[in-house]
């Protein structure tokens, strides 16, 4: 008998196999980063056919398989349900590409889990274009800090320390060069 794991994650995509399955890229809390696929989903009696949406956040059940995880059942966690609006959309698309980027496989990383629901939380509340930029700057910034790309830097300590607040978005405005310079700088050093 299998053992059942049971998580909660985010969808970063998917993609179609064989004639009825799809598989999935998915960011769990006690997981990491992991591929799972999920037979019959594309049927249309499916159960799983309308949770299983990329970039939903979700309760899931996984069974380890021999070569990939399967997904057994998932349930929608009710939360981070209002990030498809045009604009914000497009910033967690972009958030969703870079973690497919940068996380190389089943390695639990709590900390990033935490920091990247708390950002999406904020995100689906902004407003304007500028308050998009300035949390996503955060959520990137973060995200990497917490896969070690950051490190001690004084200048940024306020917004990778700190919990993730409202109130850091504006003071990203006063930081917003020395920010990006610090992420381009990472990104580059990955060599990704």
């Amino acid at each position: 008998m299998h053992h059942i794991y049971h998580t909660e994650g985010i969808i970063l995509g998917s993609g179609d196999f064989g004639e009825t399955g799809k598989y999935y890229s998915i960011f769990t809390r006690d997981l990491g980063m992991i591929y799972a696929s999920a037979q019959g989903v594309r049927k249309m009696s499916s159960k799983l056919r309308f949770v299983l949406q990329d970039f939903a956040y979700l309760k899931i059940d996984f069974v380890r398989g021999k070569y990939f995880w399967r997904i057994t059942s998932a349930s929608k966690t009710n939360k981070l349900e209002n990030l498809s609006e045009p604009e914000i959309f497009k910033v967690f698309v972009n958030i969703s590409k870079l973690l497919k980027r940068l996380l190389a496989g089943e390695d639990p990383n709590r900390e990033l889990f935490s920091d990247l629901i708390n950002g999406l939380s904020v995100l689906e509340k902004s407003k304007t274009k500028e308050e998009l930029r300035n949390i996503e700057a955060i959520i990137v910034l973060r995200i990497l800090n917490n896969l070690g790309y950051i490190g001690g830097n004084e200048i940024l300590k306020d917004f990778i320390k700190s919990p993730f607040e409202e109130d850091l978005i504006f003071k990203v405005s006063e930081s917003r060069a020395k920010i990006l310079y610090q992420i381009n700088k990472a990104l580059k050093e990955t060599h990704l």
